[in-house]
């Protein structure tokens, strides 16, 4: 199988700007959830990666270019993730290659990423002159954690810090934009917002955002630290409906957004954040 070390994430890479599906770079994402108790055959959530691509564009059969936005949506139970760049090389195929309509592209699309992941995967491709109010920015919902005053010294991922009120039964949305991790291969930084929707005992708030700033040097892919603080939470704050969502900042044209859920109520909505 292979490993984040094989992929293309730190090497020079060749532009290619005709049609190759062969560029995309699957990874088990069995060994990461293997590392932080999570049986891959008995997933303790729902989810999807939400991946929205803005550099996207193909030729019409005449030979004009087309432009478009893209959503992506990679379910959390199939095998695999896709390394992002490997992902940005495989767009990028699309440049100087012929497509007779916007459904083609979507139905090649859908077949590559599918058979990459593992898992049925669905594509959305809106043209710019169509996009309108859809690109409008949002605000997360709910409380936001950032101006607590608080004394950090932990920048490697401390569950340990996490403690909640077993006294105090809570219904409510938290969310952080202090949350930060590294690449798991190239050390790079990678920038997001957190959304945690729970109920349970009472998380102390003051524990929770210095448990997601202790993210801030620990190198994992984006949807590997999404999984490790819902597992986290379930774990040390006895959370029974939760849900964990990250926006990502984009980079390369590509920002990723995955979210982990056990509440069959939950809607995903795919906002557009101030920094995406």
């Amino acid at each position: 199988m292979a490993t984040p070390e094989a992929s293309p994430l730190g090497k020079t890479s060749a532009y290619i700007d005709q049609y190759d599906a062969g560029l995309l770079f699957p990874m088990e994402r069995k060994g990461k959830r293997d590392e932080i108790g999570i049986n891959s055959n008995a997933l303790p959530f729902r989810g999807v990666d939400v991946w929205n691509a803005y550099e996207l564009s193909w030729l019409n059969p005449r030979g004009k270019p087309r432009v478009a936005i893209g959503e992506i949506f990679i379910p959390a139970d199939s095998p695999c993730l896709i390394e992002s760049k490997s992902f940005k090389l495989y767009l990028n195929s699309f440049n100087q290659t012929r497509f007779d309509s916007v459904r083609a592209v979507v139905e090649v699309m859908e077949r590559d990423l599918s058979g990459a992941a593992g898992g049925p995967v669905r594509v959305i491709l809106v043209p710019l002159s169509q996009m309108g109010h859809s690109a409008d920015i949002s605000t997360l919902p709910g409380e936001n954690l950032d101006e607590l005053d608080i004394e950090v010294e932990h920048y490697q991922a401390r569950p340990e810090l996490l403690r909640a009120d077993t006294s105090q039964e809570v219904d409510e949305v938290l969310h952080s934009h202090l949350l930060k991790s590294n690449c798991l291969v190239t050390g790079q930084p990678d920038w997001g917002s957190v959304l945690i929707d729970y109920s349970g005992p009472r998380i102390d708030r003051e524990s929770l955002l210095k448990y997601l700033i202790s993210f801030r040097q620990h190198n994992e892919f984006h949807e590997q630290c999404v999984e490790r603080i819902f597992q986290d939470l379930r774990r040390h704050c006895d959370t029974r409906r939760l849900t964990v969502y990250a926006r990502y900042v984009r980079r390369g044209g590509l920002d990723i957004n995955p979210y982990r859920s056990n509440d069959e109520a939950f809607v995903v909505d795919n906002w557009r954040l101030v920094r995406q």
